[in-house]
């Protein structure tokens, strides 16, 4: 047995002050995540670019984020959440200054990929801390701040990224990430305890066979649209690389069962159901949220004809709506069933799509597609609390920051995907509808922020209605796992 070393007792304690610390760091993360592609156009130009280059922007901070998240589980628990997730928003903000310092696109590039990895030792310490310092009945109201979170970041990020794209340049998307981490830093260096951790040995081997096959496996499927899931140089192909990535992947798991010492990833884990159903749910969700913004913002700015900002304010009744539930859904998180709170929640996201896929079209009247963004914003009231509750409700708390990057990487795994398979339904359905513009151009266009013309505009509509019901379906995976969660019983202790 690992000896724990002792900090602060358990009754020192402040943790909705902590919370509060982290989920600023948190918010910056998610921000920049999609702060990005508004940027995309203008990025190009300024770099003097071309499009297969600037995807790498994105691709490389996805990358440099996904991949590591097992591995920095792991670190919290060795080292400390609190110690890893500064580390982690230092990195994260200088490296934001770098980025936008850069006057090339090789170096943004590389600048990208030292803030994903930042983001990475940040993320599952934010909720490792929550499992560790909230006890399991009342872990709800925590985790619905932590979901409602994520929701106001998805509307903060385009907007952000359009009013400063517009008004200092793209290079302020980056720059504004400094102050907020100097602020951040100064919080959770003050609020956030310093948690006990575990002397252990470091599973190397567990570490170099999961980030080879995450790798490959995201970086084939992030890449497979670009190189038209065919090969990418001489004999190595998309589909050879997602395949070798699945080997290795299951070679680590096979090491991970054979590890009589310390396992990277200890597969008693998924011994909890609820667990195992609550990363099945996530992954369905993170792909479904990650889906369903390209063909909307698609839709609003290259068939309605609007700004990068105004057709970003189609998601506030969203946000606000997830942002007010939030509470309330988290108290009764604590008390209510999760089957029935999560999947209620799963089911409003998934009628929310297919409610929108039947109401776009090139006239309808905006009022209407608020209404199906604001049921959205009631499933994502009742989906992140729930279901990240559940997930932790049982966690050995020696296992807390492991639990978390399981959970961590299972969610942008599944964003991975919805990106990757919209991406390729989008293109097809284009290729479909509008038979007259083969290799999906007035998509290309629509990328620019050009209108596409009207006698197209009816073909193009109907091609991202009809990508909507990809997440749409995928989503009632979610909702099967989130029925099948059974009711825990909680415990009282933390720390």
């Amino acid at each position: 047995m690992a000896a724990l070393r002792q900090h602060d007792p358990a009754t020192t304690v402040r943790p909705w002050p902590a919370l509060w610390a982290l989920m600023l760091g948190f918010f910056m993360i998610l921000v920049d995540s999609t702060i990005v592609s508004v940027a995309t156009p203008a990025i190009l130009t300024d770099l003097h670019a071309d499009i297969g280059s600037v995807v790498w922007v994105t691709s490389a901070y996805l990358l440099a984020y996904v991949v590591p998240l097992l591995v920095t589980g792991r670190l919290g628990d060795r080292f400390g959440p609190k110690r890893l997730y500064l580390t982690g928003l230092v990195l994260f903000s200088l490296a934001s200054v770098a980025c936008g310092l850069t006057g090339t696109i090789e170096l943004l590039i590389v600048a990208r990929v030292f803030q994903g990895f930042g983001a990475a030792l940040m993320t599952p310490q934010t909720m490792a801390v929550i499992t560790r310092i909230f006890p399991a009945d009342q872990r709800g109201r925590a985790m619905s701040l932590w979901g409602a979170t994520a929701g106001a970041a998805l509307l903060v990020g385009p907007v952000l990224g359009g009013v400063l794209v517009d008004g200092l340049g793209w290079q302020w998307i980056f720059f504004v990430n400094a102050p907020v981490g100097l602020v951040g830093f100064v919080l959770a260096l003050r609020l956030v305890p310093s948690l006990p951790t575990q002397d252990r040995r470091f599973d190397l081997l567990g570490v170099a066979l999961s980030s080879v096959g995450l790798f490959c496996l995201v970086f084939g499927i992030q890449e497979g649209q670009k190189y038209d899931w065919g090969r990418i140089t001489g004999p190595i192909s998309v589909w050879s690389l997602i395949a070798a990535g699945l080997v290795v992947l299951g070679i680590f798991v096979f090491w991970q069962a054979r590890n009589t010492g310390e396992p990277l990833l200890p597969l008693s884990l998924f011994k909890d159901r609820n667990f195992s159903l609550a990363n099945l749910a996530i992954s369905t969700i993170g792909f479904a949220i990650t889906a369903l913004t390209f063909p909307l913002m698609l839709y609003a700015q290259s068939v309605r004809g609007l700004d990068p900002t105004p057709a970003a304010l189609l998601m506030v009744p969203m946000a606000v709506i997830s942002g007010l539930l939030a509470p309330f859904v988290g108290k009764l998180t604590d008390t209510a069933s999760p089957r029935l709170l999560a999947g209620f929640g799963v089911l409003c996201c998934s009628a929310s799509l297919f409610w929108l896929s039947a109401v776009i079209t090139p006239t309808v009247p905006i009022w209407q597609l608020l209404l199906p963004i604001g049921l959205l914003g009631v499933a994502n009231g009742f989906m992140w609390a729930p279901i990240g509750a559940t997930a932790t409700r049982n966690l050995p708390y020696a296992q807390a920051g492991a639990g978390a990057g399981v959970y961590n990487t299972t969610r942008q795994i599944g964003a991975v995907l919805g990106s990757a398979g919209i991406a390729v339904l989008m293109e097809s359905r284009l290729a479909h509808n509008l038979p007259a513009a083969p290799g999906g151009g007035p998509s290309a266009e629509a990328s620019f922020g050009r209108i596409v013309p009207e006698p197209l505009q009816q073909g193009f509509s109907d091609a991202m209605a009809q990508s909507l019901l990809l997440p749409a379906a995928v989503l009632v995976i979610g909702l099967i796992a989130a029925l099948c969660f059974t009711r825990s019983q909680t415990r009282k202790t933390s720390i």
